[in-house]
């Protein structure tokens, strides 16, 4: 991860197949904020593939809280869900799910054989959906002159703010999201600012 406030998140929604040992392993990726989205891709997957001997599935939740699940849907314990969770978590992805489905072939797999099946098929749909970078940050708005705009737009610069959006006017102002790590520090260089009249004044939203 590039810096505190960075996370990463599937890049979108990825399919892939594979045949192990005739059974055939259908994988998919999808981004989810919470757990009622990652319940809700899973009834999809699950109405597309009903005739299926299972619907195997994980997700992780975060950056905070980091919340995980996985299920084995049938398959003996720890060679389903165990693994395709592992493949999100090395993804180091978080507000994913993962499914992977069966179609039975005929042959018996074995624990360890289910573990690798489920657990490439996962990886390999991780890899497909691959990853974008999220930053968490906090919205605000300060009300300026316009003789502070300079100083204002130095100081948001430094603080590594993002998406200003600027309303001119009598009393312009400029809304814009700050880095959690650096919400601290600009709290205090913008009270600063309003202590010697140089902003109207500023609060988080």
């Amino acid at each position: 991860m590039a810096g505190p406030d960075s996370y990463l998140e599937p890049g979108g929604a990825a399919e892939v197949e594979e045949k192990v040992q005739r059974s055939l392993f259908i994988g998919r990726v999808e981004p989810c904020r919470n757990e009622a989205e990652a319940r809700a891709i899973l009834g999809r997957v699950q109405a597309a593939h009903r005739d299926a001997t299972h619907n195997c599935w994980a997700y992780v939740l975060g950056p905070e809280p980091l919340t995980e699940y996985s299920s084995d849907d049938g398959e003996p314990s720890g060679t389903a869900g165990r693994p395709i969770l592992g493949a999100l978590k090395r993804s180091g992805m978080v507000n994913a799910v993962a499914v992977v489905t069966r179609y039975f072939g005929g042959v018996k797999l074995g624990v360890r054989g289910l573990i690798e099946a489920y657990g490439g098929v996962a990886a390999r749909a991780v890899a497909a959906a691959g990853v974008v970078e999220r930053v968490r940050t906090r919205p605000f708005v300060v009300r300026l002159t316009w003789s502070a705009i300079g100083t204002v737009t130095r100081l948001l610069e430094e603080r590594g703010a993002r998406g200003l959006t600027w309303v001119h006017g009598e009393e312009p102002s400029v809304r814009s999201m700050v880095p959690l790590s650096m919400a601290e520090s600009l709290s205090r260089a913008l009270d600063e600012l309003r202590s010697r009249g140089a902003i109207r004044g500023w609060n988080w939203e």
